[in-house]
């Protein structure tokens, strides 16, 4: 009878840490992808014109954009949505960095970036480099770009990848944000590797 209620204690407390172990893993509304072998490294130039890698950010997390100025809709919805994140951050803010790397170098100087970028959030930081190195970069992070010619003043837009990596501090790659997840989720996710 002894050995019959050992046996049952051990069962309950088995279910107990169970429970416990599965409630202590949050769940994340971004794709984990922890361990991938991509999208390691940039080496490109920020808008104040200072060589940068990500190697200079690890204390931080980091969420990196690719995009361009002129485009109509998801750069800057998700450049605003990355800066509702940050208020929703709130304190913890400053553990994240924002970066927005450029997939359209020849229109995007130094000057656009250090105007664009900024105006969401004086703390986010506008990348560009060469076509040459831009595509390199692109490559690294499997980004897909594409110029379409288009009527008008601009003459072109790029179609492009959307989404937001995200590194946790020591600087391995974490997270996918896919475009259009919500900055409450974004957060929310941010918080849980930071």
């Amino acid at each position: 009878m002894k050995r019959y209620i050992a046996y049952i204690g051990l069962v309950i407390l088995v279910g107990v840490l169970a429970a416990c172990e599965f409630k202590s893993k949050p769940a994340l509304v971004a794709t984990d992808i922890t361990g991938a072998d991509f999208a390691q490294s940039i080496d490109l130039v920020d808008h104040n014109g200072k060589r940068r890698t990500l190697d200079e950010f690890k204390g931080k997390a980091i969420a990196l954009f690719f995009g361009y100025t002129h485009c109509p809709d998801v750069c800057p919805t998700t450049m605003t949505d990355m800066k509702q994140t940050m208020k929703l951050l709130g304190p913890r803010a400053d553990e994240l960095q924002v970066l927005f790397v450029t997939l359209d170098p020849e229109r995007d100087t130094q000057q656009i970036l250090s105007e664009f970028v900024p105006s969401f959030d004086k703390r986010f930081i506008g990348l560009r480099g060469t076509p040459e190195e831009i595509e390199a970069t692109a490559k690294t992070f499997k980004i897909f770009s594409n110029k379409v010619k288009a009527e008008g003043k601009a003459g072109y837009t790029i179609d492009h990848s959307a989404g937001i990596y995200v590194f946790d501090k020591n600087g391995k790659i974490r997270l996918y944000v896919d475009y259009g997840q919500k900055p409450a989720d974004i957060a929310n996710d941010i918080k849980t590797i930071l």
